[in-house]
């Protein structure tokens, strides 16, 4: 009685030792393997090049005429994957449609560049129109497009991806690399929404970091305000940007953007619900710290920003300023001698920590400093209270602004 052959088992270690030819390619076929229980398609085989190179194909026949088509690289495409895309494949091959033809006919001229600009215009500007417009197009342009831009988007590999973020990761940090990958993976999804032949070649575990190692706690110490405040005079307006920032408790970007129209004759910034968080407007008052600070700046002929950039547009380019202020910090300590030590590794959002902090040193309740940093108050108060707090928080900011002024100029001691 003749023994039943046991099928051959597809794995990605049976991918991974297929021989390499000496020169020119070779192509394993698996008839009548399976893989997790189901048996891979007639035609399915991986196609390994003399350079060790490996990529999944399926051949067929449609009449007379005999095609193969390239599914994928491995180990971009793992073997689960490849069978699966396969599978399609041969139900469509079975149906008359040549898949091959289908890809000649996809536009070769669309490309990551055409993909990012029409996300960016239709859905980040239009559609959802996001208050991150500016960060997510300037990212885009700065990070991703000189890297894979130029790539077609039916061409783009997933190594592709990763080396473009091991670059941003290098060049920009770990936290803006994750943030390219959280803004490209949306801008991925959303064009796999309306175009059945692209497959977004992000998948999970390609972030740097975890959300729970990005959580910071980093408040600015007393000495450490003392060092970095008296420098800030000599970093022109991105100096007077940070010390608004400071002394309001708001976030980066809506500083950035404060415009001249925003600020009333009652001395409140208003800072509208299209541009901040919680979509909801936020009403600072301004302390006469941080008016003075505001006032001198100069206005420039057509240009609506108070912090504005050499192109009359908002303040950019954070990252070149603060490591031109952290290397002025630096060449300062060191012509004190060294008799201070160089702040440790600080970025702008820890100022409106710093900010919440210094306002509980002076006895600010924390419901009140909830509501100027612009924080949703949760439950039935959050729900029901409509007051606007306009008093409490001015007097909040005051008292900032008093403390702040205190660590800068601490009373002589008595003797």
């Amino acid at each position: 009685m003749a023994r039943t052959q046991t099928p051959i088992r597809l794995n990605e270690e049976r991918i991974k030792r297929l021989p390499v030819p000496e020169k020119g390619n070779r192509i394993t076929y698996f008839p009548a393997a399976v893989l997790q229980g189901s048996q891979v398609p007639r035609g399915f085989g991986v196609r390994v090049t003399a350079s060790g190179a490996k990529s999944f194909i399926i051949n067929y026949r449609i009449k007379r005429d005999e095609y193969r088509y390239t599914i994928g690289s491995y180990p971009d495409w793992s073997a689960l994957r490849a069978v699966r895309e396969a599978r399609n494949l041969r139900q469509r091959i079975d149906r008359g449609e040549n898949p091959l033809e289908d890809r000649k006919r996809l536009p070769t001229t669309n490309t990551v560049s055409g993909l990012l600009d029409e996300f960016v215009e239709r859905y980040v500007e239009k559609e959802a129109k996001l208050r991150t417009a500016y960060p997510i197009k300037r990212a885009f342009d700065q990070l991703v497009k000189p890297s894979i831009g130029k790539i077609g988007v039916y061409e783009l590999r997933r190594s592709d991806v990763a080396r473009m973020l091991d670059k941003v990761a290098d060049e920009r940090g770990l936290v803006m690399a994750d943030k390219t990958l959280a803004w490209l993976r949306k801008a991925f999804n959303w064009y796999a929404g309306k175009d059945d032949k692209f497959n977004s070649p992000i998948v999970k575990g390609m972030a740097r970091t975890r959300p729970r190692e990005r959580a910071r706690t980093r408040v600015l110490s007393d000495d450490e305000l003392r060092i970095i405040w008296p420098l800030l005079a000599e970093a022109g307006t991105f100096g007077a940007m940070l010390k608004t920032l400071l002394l309001t408790a708001q976030r980066r970007d809506e500083v950035a953007n404060m415009n001249w129209k925003e600020i009333g004759g009652d001395q409140i910034w208003t800072i509208p619900a299209e541009r901040y968080k919680t979509k909801r407007p936020n009403f600072v008052p301004l302390p006469e710290k941080a008016l003075s600070i505001i006032s001198a700046q100069p206005k420039i002929e057509k240009c609506e920003y108070v912090f504005p950039s050499r192109t009359r547009t908002p303040f950019s380019g954070f990252a070149k300023s603060k490591a031109a202020f952290d290397k002025a910090v630096r060449e300062a300590l060191q012509k004190q001698g060294g008799a201070a030590e160089v702040p440790p590794n600080w970025t702008l959002h820890d100022l409106r920590r710093t900010a919440k902090t210094l306002m509980a040193r002076a006895g600010v309740r924390p419901d009140i400093s909830e509501r100027v940093l612009g924080h949703v108050i949760a439950g039935v108060e959050g729900t029901y209270d409509r007051h606007s707090y306009a008093d409490e928080k001015r007097d909040a900011l005051e008292k900032l602004a008093a403390m702040i002024e205190h660590i800068l100029n601490p009373p002589s001691s008595k003797r």
